[in-house]
């Protein structure tokens, strides 16, 4: 049975904050700290919380189906009081690591917000380096309405850029993966080598550290 949407479970962490006298209150998910291959992608989103403008159905991206998913995020677009959305490339990831690269790209996303929130909701258990009040939710992006609606931002935006690394890069598979280490993708990898967007520092056993390189881009 399918469970019901229920706002008042979705907006408790924003509610709190509410009541605090907290105008605007910004979400902040990512997407893409497993992949082999591609950029981590965070959004931060700040949305009005009145009841007239909720939107129904926002939960944690790898909860809804990806038609879903697209639905909701233009929704999520265009109701936004801000919202922002950016990557850290895979030679980033490699040079800093995976957790410092999602970091800085949480931060950059929740500073490029206008107008700049009150106080910001983060999925996971880090806390980043900002100016405003942070409040870490261990799965948040299944509890709290603003940080789900970041996730589904970040998840639609990076699958799409995927899709575009799949017409350069057609023998990997990233449409279907989106760069995770699928049997199929690393079969690619131990066929092909590595390509551009590869992390090589997530893919050294399979392609004998690093040394083999792809195809590159044209």
């Amino acid at each position: 049975m399918k469970k019901i949407w229920n706002a008042e479970e979705k907006l408790r962490f924003e509610r709190e904050l509410l009541a605090q006298g907290v105008r605007y209150i910004a979400g902040v998910d990512e997407v893409g700290r497993g992949p082999l291959a591609g950029p981590v992608v965070s959004a931060a989103v700040i949305l009005p919380l009145d009841a007239a403008s909720l939107i129904e159905g926002i939960d944690d991206s790898k909860k809804v189906k990806e038609a879903e998913r697209e639905r909701l995020a233009a929704l999520i677009r265009e109701r936004a009081i801000a919202y922002a959305i950016c990557e850290e490339s895979s030679e980033t990831i490699d040079r800093i690591n995976i957790l410092e690269a999602t970091k800085q790209c949480m931060k950059r996303a929740v500073e490029r917000l206008q107008p700049p929130p009150d106080a910001v909701l983060i999925d996971g258990n880090f806390r980043i380096d900002i100016a405003f009040p942070q409040t870490n939710i261990i799965d948040g992006d299944a509890l709290s309405y603003s940080i789900g609606a970041a996730s589904i931002l970040a998840k639609v935006y990076r699958d799409a850029l995927m899709r575009e690394y799949d017409r350069l890069y057609p023998q990997y598979g990233f449409a279907g993966h989106k760069g995770y280490g699928t049997a199929a993708h690393c079969a690619a990898i131990r066929e092909y080598g590595l390509c551009a967007i590869h992390r090589r520092t997530f893919t050294k056993k399979l392609s004998g550290g690093g040394a083999k390189s792809g195809p590159q881009s044209t």
